[in-house]
């Protein structure tokens, strides 16, 4: 079993910053491949970004390329999400997620089992 546990979120106005944290706990020899998601107000969960092969390999939405940067910290078994020149489109709920092993795509909803509960992302025009 793993534990996801983001921090980070909050309101911003459009162009600026922010760093999400998810700090993985429990049986971390599941979390290699690790993610965040987000999900607007009646849109489906979406792949922004995800990290894996020990944190050499990243794949990123087209829509945050050049703005989002993934991280591991695999000491602190801790992946952060910078978010620079943040949009009011960006607006959404930020979830981490954790899988042992992906048989497609790294930013499908449907290859991860472990997810955490989230932190909100507001940004303003």
């Amino acid at each position: 079993q793993v534990q996801l546990e983001e921090s980070g979120g909050g309101s911003v106005q459009a162009g600026g910053s922010l760093r999400l944290s998810c700090a993985a706990s429990g049986y971390t020899a599941s979390t290699n491949f690790m993610a965040w998601f987000r999900q607007a107000p009646g849109k489906e969960r979406e792949g922004v970004a995800a990290i894996y092969d020990g944190g050499i390999s990243t794949n990123y939405a087209d829509s945050v390329k050049g703005r989002f940067t993934i991280s591991r910290d695999n000491a602190k078994n801790t992946v952060y999400l910078q978010m620079n020149n943040l949009k009011p489109e960006d607006t959404a709920m930020y979830y981490c997620a954790a899988a042992s092993w992906v048989a497609g795509g790294p930013l499908m909803v449907r290859w991860y089992s472990y997810w955490g509960q989230g932190t909100q992302v507001t940004v303003s025009s």
